[in-house]
């Protein structure tokens, strides 16, 4: 029971580098195309992966080039694909748009991703139920994921929900949450708040918000400014705040996919959740200083040596 099963989505990121956003009716000319493996849910696994764990991801991917391509990474990460399935469609695409300050803006088509319903879940089954971290994400048919959530809690499995992209959850799929990731804008989608709600900046609170709503525990990912960790009783929990390593961003493309798998990595040999996370803010940190998603991630061991460095800093 010390497995990682990242079940959710693999896409095929086309990157392009541009100097800025383009503003609406605006065409800009960008760099040459590059085509890099992706989809939050291979990310994930790729990072636990790498972060030391026995993972497994579980989705789909098309019977095509990028789904060979996908395949092909994930293996040389170290995660085990024989429960990722091939289907009739394309595999899922990520557009990304690259800025000089090392921020990203995605648009995806989910293709493959969107087969993977109730059904197949169910075929298989006996892979995440049988995990000591199950990690979810929203890139594949949301009950899907919900219907895994509930089903592998159930099972004794601990269940990482990072909800994203945002949507608002239901409680009954909250109460499955151990921890619940979010990012200061998922935490309110997550909620329903409104941009004017008077918590909507107020990153602890939304945290006790969402143990309030269901969640067993909650990290709050702030990117520069860190996580906040929400566990404990609801009424008077105990909130930690984690610092962010100080580094030069290149590319913050899959860093929040990188925090996830490193996390669930951590969660999986036994750790607290606030050691976990700490963890992983240091392999987010590594990975924004180098391009790509899952090309940006980093051995165990020279995440370790950055976490020495640092701390001798």
């Amino acid at each position: 029971m010390k497995r990682v099963v990242v079940v959710g989505s693999a896409n095929a990121d086309l990157v392009v580098e541009v100097p800025r956003r383009p503003g609406g009716g605006e065409t800009l000319i960008g760099s040459e195309l590059r085509t890099l493996p992706g989809g939050k849910g291979a990310n994930q696994a790729a990072a636990a992966a790498r972060a030391g764990a026995d993972t497994s991801f579980v989705g789909c991917v098309g019977k095509d080039g990028n789904g060979a391509l996908l395949r092909g990474q994930l293996l040389a990460a170290g995660v085990d694909v024989t429960s990722l399935e091939e289907v009739d469609a394309a595999t899922g695409t990520a557009i990304i748009l690259l800025t000089p300050d090392g921020e990203n803006s995605i648009v995806v088509s989910p293709g493959a991703n969107s087969a993977f319903d109730r059904a197949a879940a169910e075929r298989l089954a006996p892979v995440w139920r049988s995990a000591a971290v199950v990690v979810l994400s929203l890139e594949i048919p949301h009950e899907t994921a919900f219907h895994v959530a509930a089903s592998a809690a159930a099972s004794g499995s601990r269940v990482l929900l990072n909800a994203a992209p945002a949507i608002a959850v239901r409680r009954e799929v909250l109460q499955c949450c151990d921890p619940l990731v979010v990012n200061e804008h998922e935490a309110r989608e997550v909620l329903g708040a409104a941009e004017n709600d008077p918590d909507a900046s107020d990153y602890a609170r939304l945290a006790r918000r969402l143990l309030l709503a269901g969640a067993r525990s909650v990290v709050v990912t702030l990117g520069a400014d860190g996580a906040i960790v929400a566990e404990g009783p609801a009424a008077a929990p105990e909130l930690v705040s984690v610092p962010a390593y100080r580094v030069e961003a290149v590319d913050t493309t899959g860093a929040g996919d990188a925090f996830v798998g490193a996390a669930a990595a951590e969660l999986a040999r036994g750790c607290s959740l606030l050691d976990a996370v700490r963890f992983a803010t240091a392999v987010s940190a590594v990975s924004v200083q180098r391009v790509g998603a899952q090309s940006s991630y980093a051995s165990r061991a020279e995440v370790e040596a950055f976490i020495s460095e640092h701390a001798s800093v």
